[in-house]
């Protein structure tokens, strides 16, 4: 099998490289290495560099996938190859992870000195004592959740890294202290005491630069894991919450969503204070989904966790454009890409699977029309679509005064009326609700006019009634 031998070239200075790792550089000519910004990069020469695929790849997962493919290929062909990393081969280095996982090659690793032992010797700690938990910073705002401090904070290599990590912490105060290391065990060593607030303005962030935290005012994703822990009290200790089931829950369920769908039309881009009621209201939405997920923790089922992880890789599965190879050329492409792989991921038969009957009516006809119309099932245009409205009303009268003939027949009208919505671009449901409030913003008008002019409304005659109609909608 060929063999791949990795070796780490220490945290900065050439003389922290292990008489090991020499040995085996002279040994092996066939050598390749991750980087070349790197002050004992030269001792690998003459040797191929990666630095390249980091500018043309779109993401670092592609960049590690591009190494690992040419790593195999070079050792697959030449029977023997090197690969020299920066720091530790064993500490956040994807792509070695990625080959001591592939079994077309040997992965022979070798170790090396890291820049920890350099940082913790500098900050005069024991990590282990102190409980330092190390962090990638490409990934600070998932893998820190639910940690204050401390924290050693890695792959710091560039200022927007740095931003982007202190924009992670929303509820920092901004004066926590920060120590940035960089270049440690060189010449050009650098050790800098800043806070949390300039961290991104501080240093000059380059490949040997790393961020120590001793603590957070609170942790990243802290508010979701104190809400969390929160809905776990209630199950436990509120009589209420404890005699809650899934199936009891479904009508505040319900409740809930028109509540949001209430707050986000109430929203006015010219008065910030309606993010209020938004923000009440998607909260309220949000404990629905955690008592669920209480509820089936409790059951020994799943966990919120399992609920945030499911709909996270489901994303990245949908959305090869993003995370993938897959070109489109419009939204209509991404919409057609997502049916293709739900029905791949489902093992779909009918159009109509996964069509939620519990839906609201209007919602689903839309639903199923939608869902018939992308095999081709449909009016072309809004043309074929109108004149069923007419000949729905006409078997109406038709059915007479059959109870259920006439049920039959205004079922038929109203799929009708929410075809032709559909053809036209107008979603039925808000339709419907807006024509709703007209009603009755109107309606209340004229009660309100009629006690002006002293008329009593349920003895009023229609003709007046159709009048004061008439000037409220005039008015407005």
């Amino acid at each position: 099998m060929p063999r791949l031998v990795v070796v780490g070239l220490g945290p900065g200075s050439p003389a922290d490289v292990s008489r090991r790792t020499l040995d085996a550089i002279a040994a092996i000519p066939h050598r390749y290495v991750r980087t070349t910004r790197h002050p004992s990069a030269a001792l690998v020469e003459p040797a191929i560099a990666f630095d390249e695929i980091y500018d043309a790849a779109e993401t670092f997962a592609d960049v590690y996938a591009e190494i690992v493919e040419r790593l195999v290929a070079a050792a697959t062909e030449h029977g023997d190859a090197l690969y020299a990393v920066p720091g530790s081969p064993l500490i956040l280095e994807r792509t070695v992870e990625l080959l001591r996982a592939d079994h077309r090659v040997a992965c022979e690793v070798l170790p090396a000195l890291s820049f920890l032992d350099l940082a913790w010797a500098r900050l005069g700690i024991d990590p282990v004592e102190h409980r330092v938990t190390l962090v990638d910073g490409h990934e600070f705002a998932t893998a820190a959740a639910g940690l204050s401090g401390p924290l050693l904070v890695a792959h710091t290599h560039a200022n927007w890294v740095l931003s982007d990590i202190k924009l992670a912490v929303e509820s920092a105060s901004g004066d926590e202290p920060v120590i940035v290391l960089q270049r440690l065990g060189t010449d050009d060593e650098r050790i800098s005491h800043t806070t949390w607030a300039d961290l991104d303005r501080a240093v000059e962030a380059d490949h040997l630069t790393c961020v120590y935290v001793p603590h957070l005012a609170a942790p990243v994703g802290g508010e979701l894991v104190r809400f969390h822990e929160l809905a776990k009290v209630l199950r436990r200790r509120c009589p209420w919450d404890q005699r809650q089931t899934h199936d009891s829950l479904v009508q505040y369920l319900l409740e809930e969503t028109y509540e949001v769908v209430d707050a986000l039309h109430a929203l006015d881009p010219e008065h910030p204070a309606t993010d209020e009621a938004l923000i009440e209201e998607l909260g309220d939405l949000l404990y629905q989904i955690e008592f669920h997920a209480v509820i089936a923790e409790e059951q020994g089922r799943f966990t919120m966790a399992d609920v945030a992880r499911s709909v996270h890789d489901k994303l990245v599965r949908r959305h090869p454009h993003v995370f993938g190879q897959v070109e489109v050329g419009s939204a209509e492409d991404v919409v057609a890409n997502w049916d293709a792989i739900k029905r791949a991921e489902k093992g779909r038969t009918s159009a109509f699977d996964g069509v939620a009957a519990g839906q609201p009516s209007l919602m689903y006809a839309w639903a199923v029309q939608r869902k018939a119309a992308k095999v081709g099932f449909d009016w072309p245009t809004v043309d074929g679509a109108l004149p069923k409205i007419a000949e729905e009303a006409a078997e109406i009268v038709e059915a007479g005064h059959d109870p259920d003939a006439l049920a039959h027949e205004v079922g038929d009208l109203l799929f009708a009326v929410v075809n032709v919505a559909r053809h036209l671009g107008v979603e039925p449901e808000a339709a419907l609700r807006a024509a709703v409030h007209r009603f009755r913003r109107r309606f209340e008008g004229v009660e309100r006019l009629a006690a002006e002019r002293g008329l009593d409304l349920p003895g009023t005659d229609l003709a007046t009634l159709d009048e004061l109609w008439e000037a409220i909608k005039a008015a407005e």
